[in-house]
């Protein structure tokens, strides 16, 4: 095997700040410790979190790369102590918690999974971030069962597109889902939706109450917060579960919790980034058992609407920043 170069390229952000402050530079070239693979990138995802980052309003947890980037897929070119069911050369996506941007990164090998057959490096680049987050929160927590109704948020978003295929994979019976525009609602309803719901024009509370006959659904799972709180609470059946995955409207809000205990619902939620790699493993296992073959078959499928290069990450955010995009948006190396 060829040596590996001393250096490789990444994009860092320069100082808190818009778009523009995230510049390419030169970094030393990682190698893998105890457990860890190094990975040749090939195309890494853009998330929401990356944004905050660069905002300076969500710091990578400690011994994280403060490189931006939670997901990528690419070659292993080495191996660290211990990893004995990954090799040099295989085809590889990985969930991180900081390092995607750039040519190079370290990966912890229980957060490692195979490229799905049939799926390109950019496909795969968009699985890891959105699909351990919807796995665990959509299904863990949000216990998420076949014949349950489900009403996600952003669904046009990575994570909403993610989560309404797996609820229709899983056997959801009823699957509404908000957009920001008719267009957007229609793009729901060919991915699975039962419903798209324009929240500019419609009121989900009302539409949801409406098409269930006053039930509600089952399980809420929502990335907006602020106003969201108590309509998601109104929006619930008896024993339904809000599930809350981000707070793009504020976490702050002052709910009246009553129904709460009325229709004895449970209102949870959960970040992955900090999480521990046995943690995050927890999650690979079932993902890999459950959802991969569905990949693979072509049941479930990322939604892909734009690549940028490496060095127009800030492009990259200013598109996500504008939300005009439905589904991912992925730099490719």
């Amino acid at each position: 095997m060829s040596a590996l170069p001393a250096d490789m390229t990444v994009i860092e952000i320069e100082s808190p700040g818009g778009p523009e402050m995230l510049k390419p530079a030169r970094r030393p070239m990682p190698r893998p410790g105890a457990g860890e693979v190094l990975i040749a990138v090939a195309a890494a995802g853009v998330n929401r979190p990356d944004l905050m980052q660069r905002k300076g309003g969500y710091p990578p947890p400690p011994g994280a790369s403060d490189i931006p980037g939670l997901e990528v897929a690419g070659k292993i070119i080495e191996i660290g102590l211990g990893v004995h069911h990954l090799k040099v050369g295989d085809e590889v996506c990985a969930l991180l918690a900081g390092g995607g941007y750039a040519s190079h990164c370290v990966a912890p090998a229980p957060q490692t999974l195979p490229v799905p057959k049939g799926l390109s490096m950019v496909e795969a680049a968009a699985l890891p971030e959105t699909f351990f987050t919807v796995w665990t929160n959509l299904f863990d927590r949000g216990r998420l069962i076949q014949g349950e109704s489900v009403l996600i948020h952003g669904g046009t978003s990575g994570i909403g597109t993610t989560a309404i295929q797996l609820a229709r994979a899983f056997g959801a019976s009823a699957i509404f889902a908000t957009a920001g525009s008719a267009e957007k609602c229609r793009a729901c309803e060919t991915l699975g939706a039962t419903r798209g719901i324009d929240h500019k024009r419609e009121d989900f509370v009302e539409v949801v109450k409406q098409a269930t006959g006053g039930r509600g659904v089952d399980v809420i799972l929502d990335m907006v917060g602020g106003d969201y709180m108590q309509r998601n609470i109104n929006t619930l059946a008896m024993e339904g579960r809000l599930v809350q995955i981000a707070f793009l409207h504020g976490a702050k809000v002052e709910v009246n919790f009553m129904p709460v205990m009325q229709r004895r619902l449970t209102v949870t939620g959960s970040t992955v980034r900090p999480r521990s790699v046995e943690q995050k493993a927890a999650i690979a296992g079932p993902l890999h058992r459950q959802v991969w073959p569905l990949l693979e078959q072509g049941k479930v499928k990322p939604v892909i609407f734009r690549t940028f290069p490496l060095r127009d990450a800030s492009e990259a955010h200013r598109l996500m920043e504008s939300s005009a995009h439905i589904g991912k948006i992925v730099l490719t190396v």
